[in-house]
């Protein structure tokens, strides 16, 4: 049991410690939740399995082995590129029309990008496609924002100890699917060898598993879910496109509506409920401290999600492990796998003895051990080949990843807590997420740059190493500031 502390963020006056009933879950609408936690993973993981053959193939390196990092970073920085620029619109908007047209809007641009990727023969195809998902494909936000709308501070670190189970499906069979069946002409021509679509497109199997996936996922939302927020008599989605967002609160007094998930921290149905805040009110210190600890995690998470398949996929002599789609697809799935059974059994008793606060500085500061690992398991494949050793690093390196993954459920409480009141949350989610894209689209392209020139000759193999350490001592910094755990914002409040 942590000791009681006195310092600043202890309040002067004490108020005696009573037992706080835990709200049960609401699980007739929380499984959907955990269902729309899937698409936005299960999608860009089919897609990193294959994707350093994918840029070999349309020729964009004219086989410079080394720009194969390069184009991959910008595929992937392309979509959190359109995503920075539409994502505080989706989430403010969700908090006047509601959150399920904007959910059911993203899983559609899911399935449509997935498709045109699966058909596109160029570079600039990719991109589009790529562009188009993160433009209209503001999911994780709205479901954290429902999330939040639907549970309290009793119960939402029991909630964040199921959301693994999704991320370990869509973590799990998307670089299955990604890493099995992309080329399926070639792989399996008893089966595939006779159709011409799949010779021309041999990418175009794994993406229209994923989008049929998602398909199911939206006819599913579109029966079942239920609005978390009330927009009865709220400002029209025309007059808010003609006024704009900015500078002033649109929203008229909220009335109760049965077809509402009424969450149990916003009262009895009836009293004077909250309303949205204007975005410069929404500004203040806890959600800028919450900003710069989540950009600065994102920012080293995403760098390193983009370098390690082309890691992988690097021949030995130029600093990789020179591993197929198929094995790389399998270990990404594997790391799904530990990831989300260690959450599920873990997380919340964490959570309870050592603080959010804890957790997120164990994870990111888990980054520098990461990237050590790099160096050290190229070096053993040099010597040895793909031997045992290897296995052990890589292993050892994905099991670290797991400490790291585990800052976003600790970011997603302090951002409850950060946000003025609960009418906001949308929008102080959608402020905190365009901020976190930046980080997003600098990390790929970063990373997957650097990583490419330090593979070419005369330039210092080290250098990726060194900028992702550098990322790492930033993110335990910035991490700091947060507060030993959300609920000191919360009773401030």
């Amino acid at each position: 049991m942590i000791a009681q502390q006195n310092d600043e963020e202890t309040p002067l006056l004490q108020r005696p410690e009573q037992p706080t009933a835990k709200t049960p879950l609401p699980w007739d609408q929380f499984w959907i939740l955990l269902l729309l936690e899937m698409p936005d993973f299960l999608s860009s993981r089919t897609l990193i399995p294959f994707i350093p053959q994918l840029i070999r193939d349309i020729g964009v390196t004219h086989g410079d082995e080394s720009q194969v990092g390069h184009y991959a970073g910008i595929l992937q920085s392309s979509y959190y590129a359109a995503h920075t620029l539409t994502i505080f619109h989706w989430s403010q908007l969700s908090d006047h029309i509601g959150r399920k047209p904007v959910i059911l809007t993203a899983l559609s641009a899911i399935v449509i990008s997935m498709l045109s990727f699966g058909l596109s023969k160029s570079f600039f195809g990719l991109v589009v496609s790529r562009i188009v998902c993160g433009a209209f494909d503001p999911s994780d936000s709205m479901v954290k924002s429902m999330l939040m709308d639907i549970t309290d501070a009793t119960n939402m670190p029991k909630a964040y100890n199921y959301i693994p189970v999704s991320l370990m499906i869509g973590n799990t069979v998307g670089p299955l699917i990604g890493g099995s069946l992309s080329r399926p002409a070639d792989r399996f021509p008893d089966i595939f060898g006779r159709s011409e679509l799949l010779k021309t497109y041999p990418y175009l199997l794994p993406c229209s598993i994923s989008a049929f996936f998602i398909s199911i996922i939206w006819l599913v939302t579109y029966i079942c879910l239920k609005e978390s927020v009330s927009t009865t008599g709220k400002t029209s989605l025309w007059e808010l496109i003609k006024k704009g967002f900015f500078g002033q609160s649109y929203s008229k007094p909220r009335q109760p509506s049965s077809n509402v998930v009424v969450d149990p921290g916003e009262g009895s149905p009836g009293k004077f409920q909250p309303q949205p805040l204007p975005l410069r009110t929404l500004l203040t210190s806890k959600v800028l401290s919450v900003t710069a600890s989540y950009t600065t995690m994102a920012l080293f998470q995403t760098g390193f999600n983009s370098v390690l398949p082309v890691f992988y996929a690097t021949p030995i002599e130029l600093g990789g492990l020179s591993l197929d789609p198929p094995r790389i697809g399998t270990l990404l799935a594997g790391s799904g796998v530990i990831h989300g059974i260690f959450q599920l059994l873990f997380y919340a008793r964490l959570h309870d003895h050592f603080g959010a606060k804890a957790i997120f500085i164990t994870g990111v500061s888990s980054g520098i051990p990461i990237v050590i690992l790099f160096p050290v398991a190229n070096a053993l494949a040099r010597a040895y080949g793909i031997s045992m050793a290897v296995w052990l690093c890589v292993a050892v390196q994905l099991m670290l990843k797991t400490s790291l993954l585990m800052c976003f459920p600790c970011m997603a409480l302090f951002m409850r807590a950060a946000a003025p009141n609960r009418a906001s949350l949308g929008t102080t989610n959608g402020i905190v997420m365009v901020v976190v894209a930046v980080g997003r689209i600098i990390g790929p392209a970063s990373a997957a740059s650097v990583f490419s020139y330090s593979l070419q000759e005369g330039h210092d193999a080290w250098s990726i190493y060194y900028f992702f350490i550098a990322i790492a001592f930033l993110a335990v910094g910035t991490a700091l500031w947060l507060p030993r755990d959300p609920s000191v914002w919360e009773d401030s409040q």
